[in-house]
Order: C-alpha cells, then sequence, then structure tokens
C-alpha cells in the first residue's frame, strides 16, 4: 500500500533542514533503491523553485509500507523530525490513480 507522509516544518527551520538533509535524504534513497518511493521533495515557502532564505513550510513523500503502522512508524524516525525541523508529520494511505 502506498502512504502519504507530509511533515510539516517548524518556523524558522531552514537552518535545521539543512543540517539534516544528509542523513534525511540517505533514508529517502534506501527507499527508492529498493522500489518504494513514488515522489519526495519539500514545499517551498514561496511561490520560487529556490526560496531563499524563506525557506520551506514543510515536506511531502510517496512511499510504500507494508501497513499504515509501518509507514507511521518510518516517519516517526525522520531526522527532520528528530532534528527539530518538522513540528509534526502526518501520516496518510495514499492510492495513486494518475499518471
Amino acid at each position: 500500500m502506498w502512504y502519504l507522509i507530509h511533515g510539516i516544518d517548524l518556523p524558522n527551520s531552514l537552518e535545521g533542514r539543512k543540517a539534516h538533509r544528509p542523513a534525511h535524504l540517505a533514508r529517502l534513497e534506501a527507499l527508492r533503491d529498493e522500489g518504494r518511493l513514488k515522489l519526495a521533495g519539500p514545499l517551498p515557502a514561496i511561490d520560487a523553485e529556490d526560496p531563499g532564505p524563506a525557506g520551506f513550510t514543510g515536506s511531502v513523500i510517496v512511499a510504500e509500507f507494508g501497513s499504515l503502522a509501518e509507514a507511521k512508524a518510518w516517519a516517526a524516525d525522520d531526522p527532520y523530525l528528530a532534528g527539530g525541523v518538522y513540528a509534526r508529520v502526518d501520516v496518510s494511505p495514499f492510492r495513486p490513480v494518475l499518471p
């Protein structure tokens, strides 16, 4: 089953994102290498591909897990959550339709 993971940033989290990005990306790359990652990316705080100092408001990940509990456990171990970047992480079942 696919799950949508939505990490919601704390205010002024840009420096924390920079510090914890390598560990965050390593986990995503592991999912990708296992064929379980559909998409992942940050949500810019402004209407720009590179928001600069405005930073980001969160991140979205769509990945495959065996259960909702497994997806929630994976999300709870995200370095952005442990590092004080995310205020919270919401996890929902997701059913891809298009493309």
